[in-house]
């Protein structure tokens, strides 16, 4: 049997260390056969739904709902909240897709675009007023740039009328939001949760509710099974509209009780730490540097490292030690490589890579 693999890819990542022991006791007591109108799932969707209301601090108005993919959540939100226009700050593949995909719904979508590696300056950015909602992505896993959270309540000062939506996806829990300046906020669980893809979470608060109910008064379609009024009608039962990844959701609740017992502060104090160290290797390596040359913009959970001779070497010296790298994304396959910074991923793995790193290639 090969030995065993550390995946340093951001998303799919390296599953939650205690993911192990508790699909092995999802699997002693059936929980992937459960009824989904069950009590038992109840208490499932409950007790995820708790510890991540605890992680985020969420206020009072907000709500936790279940979706397939953060991907699904990016047309949900403008189904639901956007009868005309949205308006996005673009600084990467992922963002961009947000707003081609406002486009696909027959949406004018703006949008301000920053270089590539870098973040939308927000200091006097004019955002037209027909743009019902601002898509902010914090961390753009595609070339590891991060948008200020100081920028998201500048525009939330500035427009303090328009619906903000934030995508943490590959952020969270380690991004400490304050979600007074926000309206929504989503992230998928393949990523700093480690767990299998397949589920995405979506904060909604009462503002996105209330905008989803005018739309629909107004004989606009804001979706079937998965509009806002749907998942707030079924989630007040502890419930969702369809069969949803039943077993994920139980995965969830578990990691996110384990992070609580671990400590949020602490997982963000580590978090910190471990990409010094990655960074702090770029910086001081021959053939490798941080691709995203701006400190403030540096995100601190996908590291992504800039080569000048192409990345096969490094992919494949790393893949023999059992460390599996995330290669470049799009345009950048070969140039780049992505290391995830996940609360999964130990202080001493990440000492490990950055030390076979410093002496490869």
């Amino acid at each position: 049997m090969s030995a065993k693999k550390i995946y340093f890819t951001p998303g799919p990542s390296q599953t939650y260390f205690t993911f192990e022991e508790h699909l092995k006791h999802a699997m002693r007591d059936q929980i992937a056969s459960i009824s989904h109108r069950g009590k038992e799932f109840e208490q499932v969707f409950r007790t995820a739904s708790e510890h991540l209301r605890e992680i985020a601090q969420l206020p009072s108005d907000y709500h936790v709902f279940f979706t397939a993919s953060a991907t699904e959540v990016w047309e949900r939100s403008l189904q639901n909240c956007v009868q005309q226009s949205s308006f996005h700050l673009v600084n990467g593949s992922f963002s961009k897709r947000y707003c081609d995909i406002s486009g696909t719904l027959g949406l004018k979508n703006h949008s301000a675009q920053a270089a590539v590696g870098s973040c939308v300056a927000v200091d006097g950015l004019s955002i037209p007023e027909e743009a019902e909602l601002i898509a902010i992505t914090h961390n753009e896993t595609s070339t590891g740039a991060t948008q200020p959270l100081s920028d998201v309540a500048l525009l939330r000062e500035a427009y303090p009328d328009k619906l903000i939506a934030l995508d943490i996806v590959s952020s969270f829990p380690y991004v400490d939001v304050d979600y007074s300046q926000v309206d929504m906020a989503y992230f998928s669980v393949q990523k700093c949760f480690g767990l299998p893809a397949g589920l995405g979470v979506w904060f909604v608060n009462e503002k996105c509710i209330e905008r989803s109910r005018a739309l629909n008064a107004a004989g606009k379609s804001t979706g079937s099974y998965h509009s806002l009024t749907s998942l707030l009608e079924k989630s007040k039962k502890n419930q969702t509209p369809e069969t949803p990844n039943i077993l994920n959701i139980y995965l969830l609740g578990k990691v996110a009780g384990d992070m609580l017992e671990k400590g949020i502060a602490k997982i963000r104090q580590e978090t910190d730490y471990k990409s010094a160290v990655l960074y702090h290797m770029l910086e001081q390596h021959e053939n490798l540097s941080p691709f995203v040359k701006e400190s403030q913009y540096r995100s601190k959970t996908t590291i992504v490292g800039q080569i000048d001779k192409g990345n096969q070497d490094f992919v494949d010296a790393l893949a023999r030690k059992g460390m599996v790298l995330g290669r470049g994304y799009g345009s950048f396959k070969s140039e780049h490589i992505r290391i995830a910074n996940f609360p999964t991923h130990s202080k001493e793995q990440i000492e490990s890579l950055a030390d076979q790193l410093a002496v490869g290639s």
